[in-house]
């Protein structure tokens, strides 16, 4: 292994040749031959865009819309609220008709807050702007609020911000990793990315290190991609692409996963609840560096990305370019409609994936593969057994967690001692699921418990606010109260410091009376402003002021 303290610097591409390997992973079936092997089609324009205000890790987006707005392609219509958070732009032109809640891609299947628009069909900018940016003469800081206002986030799956990953940053950056390892099955829309689009990922990536200026730069591919290989290899020769080394790396699941890649590659292991920028290393999808080329160079913001529609219950499976917002029920049509096999819906492989209640719900800018199962394919897990503490599941797991252990803990909702096993730790790979002979959903009992934490903890802050705001006015009120106090205290000591003694006090009395008869002689003097005032009302006011000065000293009551 590595030595972890070691530094990137100084060494020259070839000092990267030795892998290292990581615990457990699974060889599992590519059933990608079919996708990876026929070009990206246009998924075209739905009818109805349907745009999440929440399509990353962070805060939502904030809506700048209402029902009735027209709206053109690439308007925001969702700002950012904070650092770890993106704008949401129209993916098209037309007319919002609505702002609620619809389905959306997420293992809980609940609804969230969405832009729904209703396409023109033109497609079109408010103001197409067809100027470039030399990268080369920008500064990083700003090419990374390009990206931030571009709305771009990790497309590899996790849907993390990139700028903040580019520029948040505590250390000089070692190394720049480009993810370009489709480990689960079924999903190839990175493999046709670089085989038809490799020209745009290496413009991406030069404009990656020129942000984040790192001594080293890989490209890591799987060794079962040898089209998208060449593809990538030829664009870099194409340009100046010193610094930038294609390493391929073994088909194993999870090789993908961004601690698993770093591990292959440099030995090193990512802190538990850390960052690899905590040791070094940035790593970025290619489907990210594409979309951080069209945000520099093009000026287009995150508008599309590539989906790979799959599956025996789908008749043409193929990878789509697909806009933001489209239901899947639109990607399912193009793609020749479902099978009479068809058995599930899933959003996202086999291995990470979950099941989708409705094809209704869009695509959202981490949605990376639509798969459409037959009962053959992928049977219905039988229903779950006893543990039998066979230890396969630890075996597997590529985090070196104890799933066993985590699985007792969820499932008695003892949160406390799961995090105490690094539950968040866990990648949600479903190895563990995978060789359980027992056939217990593992990773759902981990994703409920990472919820349930997530809600607790919002909750706890809300109670925290509550309680200081609480706390605080009552605070106030104290010092008001004690104020007060202590002004009537220097009142009472000046009437009694006073030499007059009860005198002084009956003058103080008199002054005051004094002050409210001169206001009120001021308010009776005053001209009244009679413009609005009916007959009856006038009058009224006339028999008040005619008793007033008959009885000077005594009340009205009218």
């Amino acid at each position: 292994m590595a030595d972890s303290g070691s530094s990137f610097q100084r060494q020259q591409p070839a000092a990267f040749g030795r892998l290292h390997t990581f615990h457990g992973g699974l060889q599992l079936p590519g059933h990608c031959e079919v996708t990876a092997a026929t070009p990206i089609a246009a998924a075209g324009i739905p009818p109805l865009l349907i745009l999440p205000l929440q399509q990353h890790i962070g805060e939502p987006a904030e809506c700048q819309v209402k029902q009735g707005d027209y709206v053109y392609k690439g308007q925001v219509i969702a700002t950012a609220p904070g650092p770890v958070s993106v704008p949401v732009h129209a993916s098209s032109s037309g007319t919002v008709i609505a702002v609620e809640k619809r389905p959306v891609p997420h293992p809980s299947g609940l609804q969230a807050n969405c832009v729904i628009i209703e396409t023109d069909g033109r497609d079109c900018y408010q103001q197409p702007d067809h100027t470039t940016i030399d990268y080369r003469h920008t500064e990083p800081a700003s090419s990374c609020e390009l990206i931030q206002q571009a709305g771009i986030v990790g497309l590899g799956g996790a849907g993390f911000p990139t700028s903040m990953k580019l520029c948040n940053r505590s250390q000089p950056i070692e190394l720049l990793l480009i993810n370009a390892v489709e480990c689960e099955p079924y999903i190839s829309c990175d493999n046709r990315l670089l085989q038809e689009r490799a020209a745009e990922v290496v413009e991406g990536v030069k404009i990656l290190l020129h942000v984040v200026q790192p001594d080293a730069c890989i490209i890591a591919i799987e060794d079962h991609m040898p089209q998208a290989e060449q593809a990538l290899r030829t664009a870099l020769d194409a340009v100046d692409a010193s610094g930038i080394t294609v390493t391929r790396i073994p088909d194993i699941y999870p090789s993908g996963g961004e601690r698993q890649l770093i591990r292959i590659l440099t030995g090193r292991e990512v802190p538990s609840q850390g960052f690899p920028a905590d040791i070094g290393i940035i790593c970025q999808n290619v489907g990210t560096a594409a979309a951080v080329y069209n945000a520099i160079v093009r000026q287009q913001p995150l508008l599309s990305r590539i989906v790979t529609v799959t599956g025996d219950g789908v008749a043409q499976p193929q990878n789509m370019d697909t806009l933001l917002g489209t239901p899947v029920s639109h990607l399912i049509a193009t793609a020749g409609g479902y099978t009479k096999d068809v058995e599930r819906l899933l959003i996202g492989g086999p291995m990470m994936g979950y099941t989708a209640h409705t094809d209704s719900m869009p695509v959202i800018k981490t949605t990376n593969c639509v798969l459409a199962v037959s009962r053959e394919e992928m049977p219905a897990p039988p229903p779950a057994q006893p543990c039998i503490r066979c230890a396969k599941c630890t075996d597997v797991c590529p985090a070196e967690l104890l799933p066993q252990q985590l699985y007792w803990y969820t499932r008695s909702n003892n949160y406390d001692a799961a995090q105490d096993y690094d539950l968040f730790d866990c990648i949600e790979c479903g190895c563990c699921a995978y060789v359980c002979p027992s056939h217990i959903p593992l990773v759902q009992y981990y994703r409920h418990a990472k919820t349930e934490i997530w809600t607790q903890e919002v909750q706890k802050k809300a109670s925290d606010n509550a309680r200081n705001r609480h706390e605080s006015k009552q605070r106030r009120l104290a010092r008001i109260k004690q104020e007060r106090a202590e002004r009537m205290a220097r009142k009472k000591r000046a009437l009694s410091s006073d030499g007059g003694g009860e005198d002084a006090k009956k003058a103080a009395i008199q002054a005051a009376l004094d002050r409210v008869k001169r206001k009120q002689e001021q308010a009776s003097t005053t001209p009244k402003n009679t413009d609005n005032l009916t007959v009856a009302q006038q009058q009224l006011i006339d028999a008040a002021d005619k008793r007033r000065q008959q009885h000077p000293g005594s009340k009205t009551t009218d």
